[in-house]
């Protein structure tokens, strides 16, 4: 049988029995239908399917794809699957360069003269892997008043955005950040190479071919989609519609099936699009500039489930969420997409289980700190290279706890590890976090502040950003500090540390100063944006009472 012939007899296969193949126990499928049981008539929910050795075992719904009209869940339900499309518009652009119209190690600016010239070569390798240093535009775009699904963003939107920013997080290769940006100006790039739409490029390259028949992109997000999924979250303990109303794709805006992804997932280890050396490079870490490697291949993560070998990559936009995951030594591969706000990793994974070998019990270091150590290591730490904080504590059991709700697992002296993390304090306030790469931050200790009521005047004033394209003015109200942005947001700033501060939906706050001390600039600090300037142009005013 030819590549073809199998992705033709995957897709019979899959479509010849839509909720239930062969192959499966009654105590699977009462385990899977348990992982979903929260979801029903009355709820949103999730499809899930479930392939074995090639061939698709398990498809089901769970829960109503839309609540106003009663319609329920099927495997060919149609959801948005947010990033698990990062692979579909990686593959494209290794497509081309398969076809010699571009080399993954081509600067962008070649095909993006938008964009800024910092100085410092970013490629196209550095976009699809996240070490592009990039600022993520959406969360520029929230900065500025604007998060995504509050305006129709456009392509346009994104190369005006990423014009603007007079600077990188990073410089290119030396890190990883997570950003949409990249995958964004990627889907932009296989449009200019190829001269088609994105649509049509990856309709005659990707979905065709692997017959693929449900999957198309929101790339008109006023399109009628039949069969699609209404999305959902929960506000006040009652469910709202929480859709996607933005026309950028690339990094998101898949629309498709569990059975689809499947057929996709199959395509690594059958190629029908590309062969062996294709979805090899795909799933290639990529490295930085030093030549560590990282876990982030093309639109794929290459990480490890309770010690096995895993190729997934997750997804959310608005009320929708998504993961797609495969385990290649175990020839399993599971999808899961959800019309709710939720965390489908975790499901997905829960399914994953239920075929998957047992995990091994983890070995405990035999490493038990005591309190005296466990107290001198809970406090503020600040990132000396963005301000960003982490929180110590000690939690009820007296165990330490990151703020949010991790835990440190002791493995020496002033050694602990989160995950794949090892984090070493040195007893003078210092702490070192190496991640499984490799990759090194410097941490210090930092004392929480509250400022008087009077201190907070010399942060009042009228700060812009031209990266941002907005203004943010810090007055006193009472006895706190807010920023005000057009048109009509207020943020009620907490004090961290020293000049830092942290607001809700902005990020951490840190105020600058000059050699005499007076503040004269102010930074917005998240995870995605490393640090936003903005300059004082007009000192404030207080609304204190004297």
């Amino acid at each position: 049988m030819n590549s073809f012939s199998r992705a033709i007899a995957f897709a019979m296969a899959f479509a010849a029995v839509p909720i239930l193949i062969g192959g499966q126990t009654p105590d699977n499928i009462a385990r899977v239908d348990a992982v979903f049981s929260k979801y029903s008539a009355s709820t949103p929910g999730c499809a899930v399917g479930v392939a074995e050795h090639g061939k698709p075992t398990l498809a089901k719904g769970y829960g109503s794809a839309d609540l106003e009209h009663d319609v329920r869940i099927t495997p060919d339900t149609i959801f948005e699957a947010g990033s698990v499309s990062k692979q579909f518009t990686a593959a494209s652009i290794l497509l081309l360069a398969r076809d010699g119209k571009l080399s993954l190690d081509d600067p962008a600016r070649k095909y993006l003269p938008e964009l800024p010239d910092y100085g410092k070569l970013l490629t196209i390798r550095h976009m699809l892997n996240h070490t592009s240093g990039l600022r993520d535009w959406g969360s520029v775009a929230a900065i500025g008043g604007w998060p995504r699904t509050t305006r129709v963003h456009t392509h346009a939107n994104v190369l005006e955005i990423v014009s603007r920013q007079e600077s990188l997080n990073f410089p290119p290769g030396s890190r990883w950040s997570y950003t949409n940006t990249g995958f964004n100006l990627a889907a932009i790039i296989v449009e200019r190479v190829s001269g088609q739409s994105f649509q049509d490029f990856t309709r005659a390259r990707l979905f065709g071919p692997l017959g693929m028949t449900h999957t198309s992109w929101r790339d008109d997000y006023t399109r009628i989609v039949k069969g699609r999924a209404i999305a959902y979250d929960t506000e006040h303990g009652e469910f709202h519609t929480d859709m996607p109303f933005e026309n950028v794709y690339g990094n998101g805006g898949i629309l498709t099936t569990v059975g689809d992804l499947l057929k996709w997932n199959e395509n690594f280890t059958h190629p029908v699009v590309g062969d062996a050396a294709f979805v090899e490079l795909q799933q290639q870490p990529g490295r930085f500039s030093d030549g560590r490697p990282h876990g982030y291949a093309f639109g794929l993560s290459v990480e490890r489930h309770n010690g096995l070998r895993e190729v997934a990559h997750s997804g959310s936009t608005a009320g929708y969420s998504a993961f797609l995951t495969r385990f290649p030594d175990q020839q399993l591969s599971v999808a899961v997409l959800c019309n709710v706000a939720t965390n489908a990793t975790k499901l997905a994974h829960e399914v994953a289980d239920v075929y998957l070998p047992a995990p091994k019990a983890e070995v405990a270091s035999g490493y038990a700190p005591p309190l005296d150590e466990r107290r001198a290591v809970a406090g503020m730490y600040r990132r000396l290279d963005t301000g960003m904080v982490w929180t110590i504590s000690l939690g009820e059991g007296q165990g330490l706890r990151l703020e949010g709700g991790q835990e440190l697992t002791p493995v020496s002296a002033r050694t602990y590890r989160i995950g794949e993390s090892r984090l070493v304090f040195d007893g003078t306030g210092k702490l070192t976090v190496t991640d499984q790469f490799g990759t090194v931050d410097h941490y210090e200790r930092v004392a929480a502040v509250k400022p008087s009521p009077a201190s907070l005047d010399a942060y009042a004033g009228t700060f812009v950003s031209h990266d941002a394209e907005t203004e943010l003015t810090a007055r006193v109200d009472g006895d706190r500090l807010v920023l005000w942005r057009r048109p009509n947001t207020t943020l009620a700033l907490t004090p961290l540390y020293a000049d830092a501060f942290r607001a809700p939906s902005l990020g951490i706050v840190i105020f600058r100063r000059d050699a005499n001390g007076q503040v004269v600039e102010l930074s917005v600090v998240q995870d995605r944006v490393w640090n936003m300037p903005f300059h004082k142009i007009v000192a404030g005013s207080s609304s204190r009472p004297e």
